[in-house]
């Protein structure tokens, strides 16, 4: 009887799925961000400061971009770990159909989203209607983008803690309980700094995406220069006016910027894996 070595892989060999992944990856990302950085090598230095750093409406771009992508991301953690608790660790009728509406964001067109939450939000809208008289202007404002990365960028948070806490030993918290520790200092001292890679995690994520959003903000900014106007939107109006050193110059910075954002969020989760070990 002849006995033959059979892997306990289904998939190919490392060298192959090796070879597979790299070219994958460089075909989808790293060719398309090496044409964009090969473009912008193209201009002079001086004309890309020009485009991309000295212009004060950029700047202004840049600010309300990152500014705002930080804002909604910091929001996101904090509350998409509230919806992600309740989720996974109690039961109740309708969650289901809770769980299946944290993913709308994924399924529904970012401009849909923007043009329902103006709907919402302006002054003559449902809700914006009671606000006005208060001075609170939600659509066509800061406010108005905040809310739109939040709404886009929610379902990153919330997908990425609900596997970190399904894994999450929960005999350790009921240890620490009977040893005499709070429910308060259990849940800071025990169960958040193992679910912070994962809160990290879903940060960074929720950061990316709103850095990169254009469409449902696009309705709900008003793109008024120097007030409302993202850095994506100002992309698009150079690519429409042929000015195609100026989108280069803008998306070499924002890429640049947004790869030492996740940079800094990568180190945080090393460091916060190494501290739990």
């Amino acid at each position: 009887m002849v006995l033959k070595n059979v892997s306990s892989s289904p998939l190919p060999g490392f060298g192959l799925s090796l070879g597979i992944s790299l070219t994958y990856l460089g075909l989808v990302v790293m060719i398309p961000l090496g044409g964009l950085v090969i473009s912008a090598f193209q201009m002079s230095f001086r004309d890309f400061l020009a485009a991309a750093v000295q212009d004060p409406r950029v700047l202004a771009s840049y600010r309300l971009s990152f500014g705002s992508a930080l804002i909604a991301a910091l929001i996101n953690a904090f509350f998409g770990f509230i919806v992600a608790w309740v989720l996974v660790r109690y039961q109740f009728p309708g969650r289901r159909f809770l769980d299946a509406l944290v993913d709308i964001p994924f399924a529904l067109p970012t401009a849909v989203s923007g043009i329902a939450l103006t709907t919402l939000y302006a002054s003559t809208g449902w809700i914006g209607q009671f606000l006005a008289p208060l001075g609170i202007q939600i659509a066509y404002a800061r406010p108005g983008i905040v809310l739109a990365l939040i709404v886009v960028s929610l379902p990153f948070t919330v997908r990425t803690l609900q596997p970190a806490l399904q894994e999450l030993d929960m005999e350790v918290e009921e240890a620490a309980l009977s040893l005499g520790a709070s429910p308060a200092k259990t849940f800071f001292k025990v169960t958040l700094p193992t679910l912070m890679p994962a809160v990290l995690t879903g940060f960074s994520l929720a950061l990316a995406r709103g850095i990169g959003e254009f469409g449902s903000v696009y309705f709900i900014a008003g793109n008024l220069p120097m007030r409302t106007e993202i850095a994506p939107l100002l992309i698009v109006m150079k690519l429409e006016q042929y000015d195609y050193q100026g989108a280069t110059a803008i998306g070499v910075v924002m890429l640049l910027v947004s790869f030492l954002l996740l940079l800094a969020v990568n180190m945080l989760q090393w460091l916060s894996r190494r501290s739990t070990l």
